[in-house]
Formats: structure tokens, C-alpha cells, sequence
């Protein structure tokens, strides 16, 4: 059996485990593990595991894994989430769609300070859905809207997706931070257009609000400016080089700590935000950990050189490889979360497209697309049927609406993202103008 055929095998079985919801941290160890002992033997492997755990988590970049993920759970238990959501709403809610356009916006600010597509959707569901409900939107509407805005999470800096990407390529993260920028606005906008298709197709799926004067507006104005300086703070202090990520990062949480504080977090809040950081910086780094026992046993197997060199012997053009890629992240989107993803995949993917000449991009704007890239497909496995992890959390705090309502209410916010994919792979420059512009 050759090299890259073992490879293969060592992945299928993986996703196999996968398949058969055996955590993914713990699959990915086992299928390396395996794999790592067919190899090269029990006795290297043994050595091996010695210090992989150290190896990995001694990373000083890894910090900014649990200081962002802090900052998330400052701003879900201080309920930030509520000052964004009525900013949007005095704005939009006058509208038809109003409330699912303030929930787009307000989903879009919080996953700015928190980073996570998830707790973003959780949270806002909570926030907006009994509001839209109160109002009379459907269902589909409602949930659609609230999964779908969940999304712009992972691309909304500061992302840990991102930082993820980041170290395991050695791509800066400031630069990917504010390479994100654009696509996130253009997923924005096109998130807009869905919720307007939708109450363009059905007037009664989102009634129009009430309209809310001048003085409320400028109130809940003035509320969420703390909000827009950390977010400009954290994301132009990394870029700009006057903070490393890290220390960024750790502004960022004291910030948000203090916010969260004065609008009303307490100790339970406290508590229940360090909690959930050291269960979230935990999954993470276990996946991390899993991720490098399958990552070596698949160089020992020197797979992805094969690959590469086999697609580069035949002939296949570099747009269609990446066009295949692409299609593998969508379907992996439906068994897998998007950290799990980016961590099993990079180290594959990445090789072989760094080795294409693609649109005429140097190294690193060609580095910093493709992560841009990848975390746009990424996203769209969050909210694809059947099994959108996105649309399930939804659906457990929406109880009295049915999954395959949900579905039907993100599919024209699916059609944007599809289009926005395509729009980033034909103009790379969407995500490379702020890059190259300063």
C-alpha cells in the first residue's frame, strides 16, 4: 500500500469514528495513533506521545485562544447582546422584516467581540426570537434569520477560527483580521437581501415595528459606541502593529469585563464566563492535540506531498482543485463543526494550493485569500441541511417551530452565501483590498 493510499485510509477511518459521534478530538487521536503505529511502531509512537501535549500548548500564540473566547462570554453574559439588538431595532425595526434586518445587524456586531458562530446564534436567539414572535413573523422567518446572522461569527474579527488558521499556517493574524473585513460587510448585505426576499414573497412573514424617534436612537447610539471602540481597538491595534495579538486580546477581555460589569453582570455572570472559556479553550486545544497525532502519522505516510505532486503531474487546472475543495468543505460541513474542520483540513489543503499559481497572487496574498476562503465555506456548513449545527441551536431555544421550517427559512440566505463564494473565488482582491491598501 502506497503512501498516499495509507493516508486515505487512516482519514476514512477517522471520519468513520466521526460518524459514529465519537468526539472528534478523540477520533482524530485514535485514526493518527493508528496510523502512527502501523507506520513507524508502538515504541515511536509512545515516545512521541510523550511530549506532543507540551509541544503543542506551549505555544505562546495559543493565548489568544482563551483571552478571545473570554471577551465572547464577557459580552453573551453581560448582555451586550441586548445593546446591540435594540440599536439596529430603532434604526430598522419600522420595517417590513425590521426585527429579522435588526437581528442580521445585531449578530453581526456581536460576533465582532465574540467570535463564535454559535454562541452567537444561541444568543441572539434568545434576545431576538420572542421579540419577532411578540410581533408576529413566521417561524421560518424568525429562526432563519437568527442561524443564518449567527454565521458572520466566524468571519467577523476577532475571529479564533481565524487564529486558528493562523498558526497553524504562520499567516499573521492581523492581516487576516482585516482581510475579512470586506467579505464579512458583503455577507452582511446579502443577509439584508434574503430577510427583503423574504417579506417581499410573504408581506405578513415580517410585519412591520414600531418606529422609534430621534432621542431613543441616539440613546441606543451612545450605548453601543464602547462596543464599536473595542472592536476598532483590538482589530486596528493587531494590524497596525502598536499590540501584539495577544496583548490585544487581553485589552479586549478587560474591556469587555468592565462593559459587561457596568450594565449589569454580576458574579454568577463572572463565573459563568470563565467557565465557559476554560470548556470552550479545553474542546479547542483538545481538538488541537488530536489534530497533530493524525497530522504526524499522515507526514510519516508523506501523503500530502503525493497529493500534490500527482495533482500537479496531471494537468488538472488549479481552479477546478480548488473548486473541488471547496465542494469537500461544504459536505464535511455536514458532520463536522468548523473548528474541527479548519484543523483537520488545513494542513492538507494548504499545501497543495500554495503550490498553484492562482490568479497571478503572490505567497501571502494567495495564503491569506484561501483562509479567507476556506472560513467563508466553513461558514456555510453551519447552516446547511440537513445537520447545520447553527439551525439545531436555534431550534432548541425556538421549540414551537419546526426544524424543516428552519431550513426553509435560511435557504435565501444559502443563496447569498453561495454567490458571495463565488464573487471571492473569481475577485480575489475583495479580500486582499484593506490588505494591500495600507
Amino acid at each position: 500500500m502506497g503512501g498516499v493510499e495509507l493516508g486515505l485510509v487512516i482519514i476514512g477511518c477517522t471520519l468513520v469514528l466521526i460518524l459514529a459521534r465519537v468526539p472528534i478530538a478523540v477520533a482524530m487521536f485514535i485514526g493518527g495513533a493508528g496510523g502512527f503505529a502501523f507506520v513507524v511502531g508502538t515504541g515511536p509512537l509512545l515516545n512521541w506521545m510523550k511530549g506532543v501535549t507540551y509541544a503543542r500548548l506551549a505555544s505562546f500564540d495559543l493565548i489568544v485562544v482563551p483571552l478571545f473566547l473570554l471577551m465572547g462570554q464577557f459580552a453573551t453574559n453581560g448582555g451586550l447582546s441586548h445593546l446591540l439588538f435594540r440599536f439596529v431595532n430603532a434604526f430598522l425595526g419600522h420595517f417590513r422584516g425590521g426585527l429579522a434586518l435588526a437581528t442580521v445587524g445585531a449578530s453581526a456586531g456581536f460576533g465582532a467581540i465574540c467570535g463564535s458562530s454559535i454562541a452567537t446564534a444561541a444568543t441572539m436567539a434568545q434576545v431576538a426570537y420572542p421579540e419577532m414572535r411578540r410581533f408576529g413573523y413566521s417561524g421560518s422567518l424568525a429562526t432563519g434569520s437568527i442561524a443564518a446572522g449567527g454565521t458572520l461569527g466566524i468571519l467577523i474579527p476577532p475571529s479564533v477560527p481565524l487564529v486558528v488558521f493562523a498558526i497553524l499556517t504562520g499567516e499573521s493574524i492581523g492581516k487576516l483580521f482585516v482581510a475579512a473585513i470586506v467579505p464579512a460587510i458583503i455577507a452582511f448585505l446579502g443577509y439584508l437581501l434574503a430577510v427583503r426576499y423574504h417579506v417581499l414573497r410573504d408581506p405578513t412573514a415580517g410585519p412591520a415595528g414600531l418606529r422609534s424617534g430621534w432621542p431613543d436612537r441616539l440613546r441606543a447610539s451612545i450605548a453601543v459606541l464602547p462596543i464599536v471602540l473595542i472592536f476598532g481597538v483590538v482589530v486596528i491595534s493587531i494590524y497596525g502593529g502598536w499590540s501584539s495579538p495577544t496583548e490585544a486580546s487581553a485589552v479586549g477581555a478587560v474591556a469587555t469585563f468592565l462593559l459587561a460589569l457596568a450594565h449589569g453582570m454580576r458574579l454568577r455572570g463572572t463565573l459563568a464566563s470563565l467557565l465557559g472559556t476554560a470548556q470552550a479553550t479545553a474542546m479547542i486545544f483538545l481538538i488541537l492535540i488530536g489534530a497533530d497525532m493524525l497530522n504526524s502519522a499522515l507526514a510519516f505516510t508523506n501523503m500530502t506531498n503525493g497529493i500534490t505532486q500527482w495533482i500537479l503531474e496531471s494537468g488538472f487546472a488549479p481552479l477546478a482543485v480548488l473548486a473541488v475543495i471547496i465542494l469537500i468543505y461544504i459536505a464535511l460541513g455536514c458532520v463536522m463543526e468548523s473548528m474541527s474542520m479548519i484543523v483537520l483540513t488545513v494542513p492538507i489543503f494548504y499545501p497543495v494550493i500554495m503550490q498553484f499559481d492562482l490568479w497571478g497572487l503572490s505567497p501571502q496574498d494567495k495564503s491569506i485569500w484561501f483562509g479567507i476562503l476556506a472560513l467563508m465555506v466553513v461558514e456555510i456548513g453551519l447552516i446547511t441541511p440537513p445537520v447545520g449545527l447553527n439551525a439545531f441551536v436555534v431550534n432548541r431555544i425556538a421549540r414551537d417551530v419546526k426544524l424543516k421550517d428552519t431550513f426553509r427559512g435560511i435557504l435565501p440566505f444559502l443563496a447569498t452565501d453561495i454567490v458571495r463564494v463565488a464573487m471571492l473565488f473569481f475577485f480575489p482582491s475583495l479580500a486582499l483590498v484593506l490588505v494591500n491598501g495600507f
